[in-house]
């Protein structure tokens, strides 16, 4: 608006702005209910569309129903590179999950996008410790799982949980500087066979047998690490099942 009359302009609302999706569910709530007066099943988060049919052919016509509405009476650009049909038998990507026909999985993007905040958040050569590191990683563990559970990830979490308690072997490591201190944490947990000389500064070494017994998984739970693995998970399978 400029002087108090309304221009057209081809720039929408800023992505990503807190308003965006506010302004997204009220212009398209008129998508919404167009869509449901004709028997079409819709599944919509924000401008991320679901549109449910039985075949192929039938997918085709309500898609070229969606474009009369959003393109013709919305006036509204479709993304027509991230639109396409597809089936729950190839899986379907939707909002860092894909949808399969009898199961929910979590998008590889979003598992990549995961370690590298965990990266982030665990670098080797920073003058935080273990339990510093603990404690600024806990909230990003409980906000992912929290968003992730509703899928079938025992095996992914397992991995993940892996993966995170390594990372924060080798800090561990690193916060030794030499074997002597690993030794003493074997005989604290009652080791009795013979030490090695273990480098405090390999990574391949954050997964040996000497330092897994040093540091047990069950010393992470006690400094308060959130355990992935302990979640339930699968939370939609039951509607998948019933």
């Amino acid at each position: 608006m400029r002087d108090g009359v309304f221009e057209g302009t081809e720039v929408g609302s800023p992505q990503g702005g807190v308003i965006s999706p506010l302004l997204t569910n009220i212009y398209l709530d008129y998508f919404d209910r167009a869509m449901k007066e004709r028997g079409i099943r819709i599944v919509r988060y924000a401008d991320d569309i679901l549109i449910f049919a039985r075949t192929p052919r039938q997918a085709e016509r309500y898609m070229k129903t969606a474009y009369e509405i959003l393109e013709g009476e919305l006036k509204l650009v479709v993304n027509k590179e991230k639109t396409r049909t597809t089936s729950v038998y190839e899986g379907v990507a939707y909002l860092g999950f894909i949808i399969y026909s009898k199961n929910v999985s979590i998008h590889p993007k979003k598992i990549k996008a995961f370690k590298e905040a965990i990266r982030q958040l665990t670098p080797r050569n920073h003058g935080m410790n273990v339990e510093e590191m603990i404690r600024r990683l806990n909230p990003i563990l409980r906000g992912w799982i929290n968003y992730s559970r509703i899928a079938n990830c025992k095996r992914v979490l397992r991995e993940l949980m892996g993966w995170v308690r390594r990372r924060l072997r080798m800090k561990k490591m690193l916060e030794w500087k030499t074997w002597k201190a690993l030794h003493k944490a074997l005989r604290r947990r009652g080791y009795k066979g013979e030490f090695e000389k273990v480098s405090m500064r390999r990574w391949r070494n954050s997964a040996s047998p000497l330092i897994s017994m040093a540091l047990p998984n069950t010393w992470f739970d006690e400094i308060g690490l959130v355990n992935l693995e302990r979640y339930e998970v699968g939370i939609l399978h039951r509607y998948y099942e019933s």
